[in-house]
């Protein structure tokens, strides 16, 4: 849809709800560019297959996290594999099949008359035959749901649940996409993806650490986190902050000064928003230092840490929040958001009350202790 249809039509679309799945309002999909695509199962049955290694397992190894593959992920392995043959401008460049969803980065090397979403929508048409072939042997087994294995991580109201499975749907509606746009974005697109199977085990080893919690009050803020929620009460955290004007060598001057201070019991608490904020935050993470870090990107109850971050949260040694709804990755942080994140960091590091805090704490573990 172009800019011009789209604010046409907005006036009578009534409340915008926050969505993972929507176009990007003004591009042209039917154009030369490279996506990355994320496509879910009805209900997050896990059909496609499991997991097998460990997320400490050495690349390689016996123990390397892998995905062994379902005769049902096996097909739609192979309806992915067949879209340059029913759309010869499509270039296949990476699959990476999880349990219950799959991420997929393909580039459109000329104008392609149909657009991306026809092009998604014929292979959805496919794995949908290859499920309905399937679906008596898949009906005798029990494939369970996140929800069925650990009730304990939903704690915000449930959704009504989706029955497009009963009529022979394989996916969920629709489907999330992400446009290439910077340079480094698809080594960082190919990595995320190779790491999937890692994460997710990860998260499985490490429940409690991995699992979204949402409301949770800190100071006058409330936050969805995902980590180790009692490094907020840490007696000693420091704000890190640095003016974007600093030079190199000041930048450097400051790592030093902010893991001198981790070394000695701190914790560190900052949005990363300067490139000294980033630098310090990252040489920390590599360090093994305690971490609280504000994220401007909001959670689902599916989010998971990526690259490093996803040994911290194993560790114990990040907490993660994020105080916003319904805000995604692809929009650029305003300034008034800037300031907002650097007070929301003043008030943890100096403002929550050590007994309200330490309340809050304990009933979202008791909450969390009953749905086990």
């Amino acid at each position: 849809m172009d800019k011009a249809t789209y604010e046409k039509r907005k006036v009578f679309a009534g409340e915008k709800v926050p969505s993972m799945k929507r176009r990007c309002v003004g591009h042209d999909y039917t154009r030369p560019g490279m996506y990355m695509v994320t496509l879910a199962i009805e209900g997050r049955r896990r059909l496609f297959g499991h997991l097998e290694g460990r997320s400490d397992g050495a690349p390689g190894s016996a123990d390397a996290p892998r995905m062994v593959l379902s005769e049902l992920g096996q097909a739609v392995e192979h309806c992915w594999q067949a879209i340059p043959s029913y759309h010869p401008q499509v270039t296949l460049v990476a699959l990476q099949m999880m349990p219950d969803h799959l991420h997929g980065i393909l580039a459109v090397t000329g104008n392609i008359e149909v657009g991306l979403g026809k092009v998604i929508l014929g292979f959805k048409q496919g794995c949908n035959k290859a499920y309905r072939s399937l679906a008596a042997v898949l009906q005798q087994q029990t494939w369970p749901t996140p929800q069925q294995q650990t009730p304990q991580q939903q704690t915000r109201p449930q959704q009504p649940k989706h029955t497009g499975h009963e009529k022979g749907l394989l996916f969920e509606r629709s489907y999330n996409d992400r446009i290439l746009l910077h340079d480094g974005q698809l080594q960082r697109w190919l990595a995320y993806l190779a790491d999937n199977p890692r994460r997710l085990l990860a998260k499985q080893e490490h429940p409690d650490l991995f699992r979204v919690h949402f409301g949770l009050q800190v100071g006058t803020h409330a936050f969805a986190a995902i980590g180790n929620r009692f490094l907020l009460q840490r007696p000693y955290k420091l704000q890190v902050q640095c003016s974007r004007k600093l030079t190199e060598a000041e930048i450097a001057e400051r790592v030093n000064h902010f893991l001198a201070e981790a070394d000695q019991g701190a914790v560190l608490v900052s949005p990363a928003l300067s490139p000294g904020e980033k630098a310090v935050m990252r040489a920390a993470l590599e360090a093994h230092m305690p971490l609280i870090f504000l994220s401007a990107n909001s959670f689902t109850s599916f989010t998971k840490p990526g690259g490093k971050m996803t040994e911290a949260c194993a560790r114990g040694d990040l907490l993660i929040l994020a105080p916003w709804e319904g805000r995604s990755t692809t929009q650029a942080i305003t300034r008034s958001e800037c300031l907002a994140l650097n007070a929301m960091t003043r008030e943890i590091v100096t403002g929550a009350d050590a007994g309200t805090l330490r309340e809050e704490l304990l009933v979202v573990r008791s909450r969390s202790e009953e749905r086990v």
